[in-house]
């Protein structure tokens, strides 16, 4: 029980009733984890993303575990926006806890045509922005590791959907994510995540070829939570805090503990993605768990955690 602490978060506009979400591309659509736990216990849900038009997805096999986390190179299947709003919406309004989007596409047109069509559903408290994608028209270059697209791309969508709260997901794969950060909020991002996952590759070494038919994947899981944290810190000291924009912290978060570390480091809220695969219900007792360490430390709010890293 946490009826002692105020575990509600302020984020970016959106009352979530606490600071763990799950992290979008490992919970599905909400409806796959409702008969493992109560998702009304989770301060909010990501769903995986949502593309203008159905996406099969990347060959199998695309996806393999590693010795501290997986790699996935899912291709962003999905059942399509039209699908999503006539099938899954009617799901999502049923539930308490808040709702955000995970937006994909390939051309910035794509990105505001979704973001438009949800911009009218009350059940969606927000939408973000998956950058990790190629923008086919300036000959694929990734949006997230430009910060003029990211500039443009974050600008359209919030003007497509201005009643909604706009995360914007930053990449790793920049050189220094404080400039694709600041690019985003310079765009009118009103929250940010970080970080998604890192490209990487397992090799079958009997066959000698990779283990996923797309050659390389996502990794995430333990391995990749100290960079996460460290990214979630910089990014914090030099944009967020500054700019007065919170932080939804992710990568590689498996106990209370995790989500602290992120916590303190800068994060307002944090997200549970790998960990749900194997304990799908790991999102539910890291509240519990953050509310424990509270109670153990005399911390009356959450909001006290947050950045207050010496």
């Amino acid at each position: 029980m946490t009826k002692d602490v105020n575990m509600t978060v302020n984020f970016a506009g959106v009352t979530l009733a606490n600071c763990v979400l799950t992290a979008s591309g490992t919970c599905g659509y909400g409806d796959e984890l409702a008969d493992f736990f109560d998702l009304n216990a989770l301060g909010g849900f990501i769903t995986k993303s949502i593309t203008l038009h159905p996406r099969k997805g990347n060959p199998p096999p695309r996806a393999v575990e590693t010795n501290c986390g997986m790699l996935n190179a899912i291709g962003l299947a999905n059942i399509g926006l039209e699908r999503f709003i006539e099938e899954k919406i009617p799901v999502l309004e049923a539930l308490q806890t808040a709702v955000f989007v995970n937006v994909a596409g390939q051309t910035i047109d794509e990105y505001v045509a979704v973001a438009r069509r949800l911009s009218g559903e009350s059940a969606i408290a927000g939408l973000e922005l998956n950058i990790s994608c190629p923008n086919v028209k300036k000959g694929g270059i990734t949006f997230g590791t430009d910060p003029v697209q990211i500039r443009e791309i974050t600008g359209a969508v919030k003007q497509a959907a201005p009643g909604k709260c706009l995360i914007v997901k930053l990449t790793p794969a920049v050189t220094d994510i404080i400039m694709t950060a600041q690019a985003a909020v310079d765009g009118g991002a009103d929250a940010l995540s970080l970080v998604n996952t890192f490209t990487a590759m397992v090799v079958d070494i009997w066959r000698q070829t990779p283990v996923l038919t797309n050659r390389t994947g996502g990794l995430s899981g333990p391995a990749i939570k100290p960079i996460a944290v460290y990214l979630v810190n910089r990014v914090y000291e030099h944009v967020a805090r500054p700019c007065g924009v919170p932080v939804l912290g992710l990568g590689g978060i498996r106990t209370a503990s995790d989500a602290l570390e992120f916590i303190i480091a800068g994060a307002s809220a944090v997200a549970v993605g790998t960990a749900t695969f194997a304990n799908p219900a790991s999102a539910v007792e890291i509240v519990q768990g953050i509310g424990e360490y509270c109670r153990m430390r005399g911390i009356g709010d959450i909001k006290d955690l947050v950045g207050c890293l010496r």
